[in-house]
């Protein structure tokens, strides 16, 4: 977002006129999209003005009213680049995706389209000035959660680009440089200069105490913490102490409500780590299979699973089926032995096709007993030919299995740009194993040695007894 800001800049400098870009902000809450709007104002050394479109339902407030109607005014851009003083604010339109449509006071967010279009907004038309008005000069930048909403001829209109979720070493910077002076001097306790959260007690807090892409909760948690401390000095004029550790944030902010799955090891067969990208972050979750004597052909999926990754347990499980003799496996286990898969955790949903290579593994381990290989995780789509697919969230998804205790990473050969992208302080600690097919897979994931008290498939006695 910065880079493209300072690209915009450059040009200007160098033409000294330019048409000023639409760009629109999206990501989750709280991650300070409508903040770097007013950051690029001050570094421009413009104007700002902002107004938010949420549940805005009337064509008028765009464009105006007509004068001939009592109570006519300018819409709320006219109006707000009057309030601004100047032709080339920095323009925030905050909450695009919210506005409301198909209303009877007409369409809104068609009105927009004049307004965020580079070749027509140089002559914009309000209706209460009844003269064309050049809005070109104006940096607007929108911000949105969700592009789904957003009408897409107004999509296309705009520049797309992505504010993600911070990680939780970028949170840990934020929350020093940022949001704990800021939350002391809130609270009061600015001149308590040796006053200080210490990191590990900021990771404490972002880990167990918030779940958030952004840091909003992350504000009111500091915020709750220092509020629990200046309550302390104003009854005993004096602060318990100065030093917060980890130990004191349970004193101050209760028992924590999340907790972060940690590797379980390896000791079950049919259990295997896979990697998940959630809106707030990585996770690792953990692939379970289990057998059961019955008649066989049936397979249960179980844990709150969306239709793509259901699709990716039926693939996985057909792979087996068609390649049973690479692994050794008598093809009569499929008549005699029912399936069952489950992913914990079954309240919250989960979808998506980067776990087909987890599930694969964790058939491939139920059906043979074999252990997996220690601290490895994988991530991977499937295909029914066995070749794996490369997927997103990668950096997520590695600082999730960093902080499991992770060390070796199976994933596709084609993910291998996105490692090359990401800094080498968060690589360090994680080897990382590039698979083409679910074959490289097993080969690395699946070890020779069987877990204690394997099950024992007894086709020839099931098939005497039949």
């Amino acid at each position: 977002m910065k880079e493209r800001i300072l690209e915009y800049m450059a040009v200007l400098s160098l033409r000294g006129d330019l048409k000023s870009p639409i760009i629109c902000l999206y990501g989750p809450p709280g991650v300070g999209k409508t903040s770097l709007g007013k950051s690029i104002a001050e570094a421009m050394k413009r104007k700002y003005v902002r107004i938010s479109l949420g549940g805005m339902h009337d064509e008028s407030e765009i464009r105006g009213h007509r004068r001939t109607y009592v109570g006519a005014m300018p819409g709320r851009i006219i109006k707000a680049i009057q309030k601004a003083g100047s032709s080339n604010p920095v323009f925030i339109l905050d909450e695009i995706d919210k506005v409301t449509q198909n209303t009877i006071n007409g369409d809104p967010s068609s009105a927009l389209l004049e307004v965020l279009d580079p070749e027509q907004n140089s002559a914009f038309h309000d209706n209460y000035l009844d003269v064309d008005y050049d809005l070109s000069k104006v940096l607007f930048i929108a911000t949105a959660n969700d592009l789904n909403t957003i009408p897409r001829p107004l999509l296309d209109r705009m520049e797309i680009i992505e504010v993600s979720g911070y990680i939780t070493e970028e949170k840990i910077e934020i929350a020093k440089r940022h949001l704990i002076p800021k939350e002391k001097e809130n609270t009061g306790l600015l001149k308590e200069k040796r006053l200080a959260f210490n990191k590990s007690a900021i990771e404490k807090i972002i880990e167990q105490y918030t779940r958030e892409s952004g840091v909003r909760q992350l504000e009111k948690q500091i915020n709750k913490a220092l509020r629990k401390l200046a309550f302390a000095k104003a009854k005993d004029l004096v602060l318990p102490y100065e030093k917060i550790t980890p130990n004191e944030i349970e004193g101050l902010l209760g028992k924590p409500p999340f907790y972060r799955d940690i590797y379980q090891g390896n000791d079950y067969a049919g259990v295997v780590t896979g990697l998940a990208w959630t809106s707030v972050g990585g996770e690792i979750l953990f692939i379970e299979t289990s057998l059961s004597k019955g008649k066989g052909s049936k397979l249960t999926l179980t844990g709150n699973l969306g239709d793509v990754m259901k699709e990716s347990a039926v693939l996985a499980l057909e792979y087996i089926k068609a390649h049973a003799n690479t692994l050794s496996i008598d093809y009569r286990i499929f008549d005699n032995w029912n399936i069952h898969i489950h992913v914990p955790e079954g309240a919250t949903p989960k979808d998506g096709p980067s776990a087909g290579i987890t599930i694969a593994t964790s058939i491939a381990s139920a059906l043979t007993q074999r252990k997996v290989r220690k601290n490895t995780a994988m991530t991977g789509e499937i295909t029914l030919r066995g070749k794996v697919l490369p997927v997103g969230g990668i950096k997520e998804k590695i600082l999730a299995a960093k902080r499991a205790g992770i060390t070796d990473i199976i994933m596709c050969r084609d993910n291998k740009k996105d490692i090359d992208e990401i800094p080498e302080v968060y690589l360090q600690g994680v080897n990382f194993h590039y698979v083409e097919n679910v074959q490289d897979v097993w080969d690395f994931a699946l070890t020779q040695e069987k877990v204690k008290n394997p099950v024992t498939f007894d086709i020839e006695e099931e098939k005497k007894k039949g």
